[in-house]
């Protein structure tokens, strides 16, 4: 039943997107349908508490930022911050895009989280095609690469070694001669037929999927994003990965946030010389207050969100709040989900360097409908599975707890995610919280080996431990200390029976439109 219910809220929901795309009578490849934004005063804008609002404005006016289909690439774009990729792998880069379609990117990897011990550098030339609007990820732009030579730059006998062993499977001897300070060693040349890529795991999908951000600020500065294709959180899949999310936006080297002292460390670097990134001065993971998206976030599998977490340090309890929108601008909300739980402190990782280990359980959770084609779905869902049945009303939040979650929705409770957390400063010196990326199947990490290796976008505190937050509230059926769960509910697992949805503890719900059956 649980399955049915997947597929037929699959099916109306695939059916509401064909419905506005054959509205759309259009042949150009840049033209995707759109709904239009809600005007600057419509009731649609979620009302946030006055200390949060200013995090957040940008995401209620649209004027604020723009995003050109098909974008402009041609310049240079570089890493604001050390990123860290699945595995992990800690690095930064320096794209160029010239006139006619070539690119060169600058991919510099490091031993240490905080980037400040180069290993190699990725010397990657290619052409990119941009061939038209994404009819998956509302706002992005689909294009092709076809990559000409990628080389490597060893910056220590230490890497000769390392990278010797890896690669030795899929080209014995090209790195057994001695090391040498600034050679480049050919590792793929599209001509001469060689590939010697494999061993690295090293993919350009990235560039499947992209999307160009020009931020207004005050006078008339202008700060441009440069968004490309999430990296697949499996490294077996990575390769073959089409992205239908973000990584972390490279800025463009003429309009970027100031001050910004590791834009011109990468700007002013080259695959001989690697940007050095200072250590940052460490500091300990405090999650007392409330922390918002900086910006409308992304997911792989359609998914557009911002999330609002408070934490009570005191009792080591949290609450989330997440709006799930159906566009990039995060205008045209969809649904809400807001869960209460409480977490346990792990200790430093030892898998990624700067992050500490967590585990987090909700107890309670309630939804929100917040457009017709949800209200649908959940009023067709099947009893005693996803709140009262038949009574969802458009806006009204509905508690969830006591039928064990949603099926429809593939929420379950009680859930328990093994999560990675570290702290970071902004170029304002506000702090930042970074949290466990959710695995790119929608799954949920549930499982000691499935805890996250790499990040989500920050969130900003806007609220800190000395005000603290309202309390959580509850609806009539359910407390925090009080749960009516159907035994046979909450021990179930509806993520495995609906291939749908899945609550994911610090990531949202991740919408897969294509897995029903």
């Amino acid at each position: 039943m649980a399955r049915a219910g997947a597929t037929h809220l699959a099916g109306g929901l695939w059916m509401v997107y064909l419905w506005e795309v054959v509205l759309v009578s259009s042949s150009k490849l840049w033209e995707v349908p759109m709904a239009p934004y809600p005007p600057a005063n419509s009731t649609a804008k979620l009302l946030w508490e006055p200390q949060c609002l200013s995090q957040l404005r940008h995401l209620q006016d649209g004027a604020r930022i723009t995003a050109l289909i098909p974008p402009r690439l041609e310049g240079n774009w570089i890493s604001t911050s050390c990123e860290v990729r699945p595995g992990p792998e800690f690095l930064t880069r320096f794209y160029t895009f010239y006139p006619g379609r070539l690119f060169k990117a600058l991919q510099f990897y490091y031993r240490d989280g905080s980037c400040s011990e180069p290993i190699y550098t990725l010397v990657v030339r290619g052409k990119l095609r941009l061939r038209q609007a994404s009819w998956i990820t509302r706002g992005g732009t689909e294009a092709e690469h076809h990559l000409l030579k990628v080389g490597v730059v060893l910056h220590s006998p230490r890497a000769l070694r390392e990278l010797s062993t890896r690669l030795q499977l899929s080209c014995t001897g090209l790195l057994s001669r001695q090391w040498a300070a600034g050679r480049v060693y050919e590792l793929f040349n599209a001509r001469a037929g060689r590939d010697c890529l494999a061993g690295l795991g090293f993919s350009m999908q990235e560039l499947g999927l992209l999307r160009v951000e020009t931020q207004h600020r005050p006078h008339g500065r202008l700060v441009q994003e440069l968004f490309l294709g999430d990296v697949h959180t499996d490294w077996a899949q990575r390769i073959q990965h089409r992205p239908t999310g973000y990584q972390s936006p490279l800025q463009s080297a003429m309009h970027h946030i100031h001050p910004c002292a590791v834009c011109g460390l990468v700007y002013r670097s080259s695959e001989h010389q690697p940007p050095v990134l200072p250590r940052p001065r460490a500091l300990a993971l405090a999650l007392g207050g409330r922390w918002v998206s900086g910006q409308c976030e992304a997911r792989p599998a359609v998914l557009f969100l911002t999330r609002d977490f408070s934490f009570h340090e005191e009792h080591r309890s949290w609450e989330g709040r997440y709006h799930h929108y159906a566009d990039p601008a995060c205008r045209q909300p969809t649904f809400a989900l807001r869960a209460v739980g409480h977490y346990a402190w792990g200790g430093p990782s030892t898998t990624v360097q700067g992050g500490t280990e967590l585990v987090f359980k909700v107890t309670w959770a309630s939804v929100t409908a917040l457009d017709q084609a949800t209200l649908r779905a959940l009023n067709d869902s099947r009893p005693g599975s996803c709140g009262r049945a038949g009574g969802w009303v458009l806006g009204e939040e509905q508690d969830v707890t006591f039928t064990g979650g949603c099926a429809a929705l593939g929420i379950r409770l009680p859930h328990r995610e093994y999560e990675l957390f570290k702290m970071e400063l902004d170029h304002r010196q506000r702090p930042l919280l970074f949290t466990g990326e959710r695995p790119t199947d929608g799954s949920s990490p549930d499982r000691l080996d499935k805890r996250p290796t790499s990040y989500q976008p920050p969130l900003v505190q806007c609220v800190a431990p000395h005000e603290p937050p309202p309390p959580p509230r509850y609806s009539q059926h359910s407390s925090p200390h009080h749960h009516h769960l159907p035994p046979s509910t909450a021990t179930s697992s509806a993520s495995a029976q609906s291939p749908l949805l899945w609550l994911s503890v610090l990531g949202g719900v991740s919408w897969h439109l294509f897995t029903a059956h």
